[in-house]
């Protein structure tokens, strides 16, 4: 059996910007995901902080700094909202009891203010 576990989050980032005439996406600060274990193309659930909408799109490279909304899901956030990114993982439930999910606390300019220990707990 598996269960789905949180494998990486990006918490209470800042959309940088919305373009709706795009291939559907979150584009994402390659830093931060390298940083949260969320690879490229990896599916993930966006939560909107500011107005409620959850939504599941994938994610693309971003330019450092950058939470861009793409394609259908710019409907959903505009620049300046704060969301929660979040992947998720399968694993067994022995698996689960050692892992340690990587979590980015946000803050000014999505620069990450929690201490790299604390991230890769």
């Amino acid at each position: 059996m598996l269960i789905t576990m949180l494998k990486g989050k990006i918490h209470m980032a800042t959309i940088t910007d919305a373009e709706l005439y795009y291939e559907g996406s979150i584009a994402i600060d390659k830093e931060l995901l390298k940083k949260s274990g969320i690879i490229p193309g990896e599916k993930v659930t966006v939560l909107n902080f500011d107005n409620g909408h959850r939504f599941e799109t994938y994610t693309i490279d971003g330019k450092p700094g950058q939470i861009g909304l793409r394609g259908p899901a710019a409907r959903l956030g505009k620049p300046g909202e704060k969301v929660i990114i979040i992947a998720y993982a399968h694993m067994t439930p022995q698996e689960a009891k050692k892992h340690k999910p990587k979590i980015l606390k946000m803050g000014p300019d999505n620069k990450i203010q929690n201490p790299k220990s604390e991230i890769l707990k």
